[in-house]
């Protein structure tokens, strides 16, 4: 009797349990690329070489003595900034010191001039300084060395194949080393070419120096010579760009929902700055291309966007 009453209890617990459905596991949740997305943009396009040139003062006087004797005065230092007509040194001539002394001795009322002023004959800098006052001189020594302050310009080498593009670049960006910029234009060209590396000099003129404006002599800025321009060009940044080893095919990864990414091929054109061209597939201005953790992306990719 225990016997059947215990095989019916494990019965109805069997029954019980064969009503419950299978546990199933949830499917793996896939993980995704954390990228970033960017659009592109329609707007001025231009495609620029960056060039070196060079500050320099095109024109140097030297200052002279005019007569045997002594400087006197002289108060003058290396970098010194002078107007023209600036005193800049007196000379004692010694022969008329002595017979000015001699006539005053009979006469004190008759006085001979002894002193010989010398004057700047430009507006510029002391760039060299070869005698100091004491020193005896004699006539047409060098005494200094003036930069011309209205010579000063930046000299570029520019090579002869770029020459063609100088009608969009008579006036170009300078761009110095502290990232200030000048504009400056481009005004004589040497009538010669560097035989080995094939350039020729142009002079690049930048506003008129007035003694404030501290950009020193073999200073190298930056030129930005303008190739071609283009006024509604379609852009993307350089970043979203991607391209083989051989750089013979370029692609971008585009989204087409929230987590899938896949792979159109482009043709570029241009690049300026940190953008290039796009000039086919033509994409607009909503479509989302990626920005970041779009390198080495299969195609047609699951991403996850990340918000910066």
């Amino acid at each position: 009797m225990f016997k059947k009453t215990l095989f019916l209890l494990l019965l109805a617990t069997l029954g019980c349990h064969s009503n419950t459905p299978p546990v199933t596991e949830p499917p793996p949740i896939q993980a995704g690329t954390p990228v970033t997305v960017t659009s592109v943009e329609i707007g001025l396009l231009s495609e620029v070489t960056e060039l070196n040139a060079t500050a320099a003062f095109l024109q140097k006087s030297v200052v002279k003595a005019n007569a045997n004797g002594y400087l006197r005065g002289g108060d003058i230092h290396l970098g010194q900034f002078v107007r023209t007509r600036q005193l800049l040194y007196t000379l004692q001539n010694k022969e008329a010191s002595a017979l000015g002394n001699l006539v005053e001795a009979v006469d004190t009322s008759f006085h001979l001039k002894t002193l010989i002023d010398i004057r700047a004959n430009q507006t510029g800098f002391i760039t060299q300084l070869d005698r100091q006052a004491g020193d005896y001189v004699q006539d047409g020594e060098q005494l200094a060395v003036l930069s011309d302050a209205h010579s000063f310009a930046f000299v570029l080498d520019l090579p002869f194949e770029l020459r063609r593009y100088l009608p969009q670049n008579r006036r170009v960006e300078l761009i110095l080393p502290d990232s200030s910029q000048i504009t400056a234009t481009v005004e004589a060209a040497m009538p010669t070419v560097d035989p080995i590396s094939q350039t020729q000099r142009f002079v690049l003129k930048v506003p008129t120096y007035d003694g404030g404006r501290s950009i020193p002599e073999n200073l190298i800025a930056r030129v930005l010579w303008i190739k071609s321009v283009k006024a509604k060009a379609a852009s993307l940044p350089k970043a979203a760009v991607l391209t083989d080893e051989m750089q013979s095919e370029w692609w971008v990864m585009q989204l087409t929902d929230d987590s899938t990414a896949v792979k159109v091929p482009i043709r570029k054109g241009i690049e300026s700055g940190d953008r290039v061209e796009i000039l086919s597939p033509r994409f607009g201005t909503k479509d989302r291309i990626l920005l970041s953790g779009n390198f080495g992306l299969p195609d047609t990719a699951h991403v996850v966007i990340s918000v910066r």
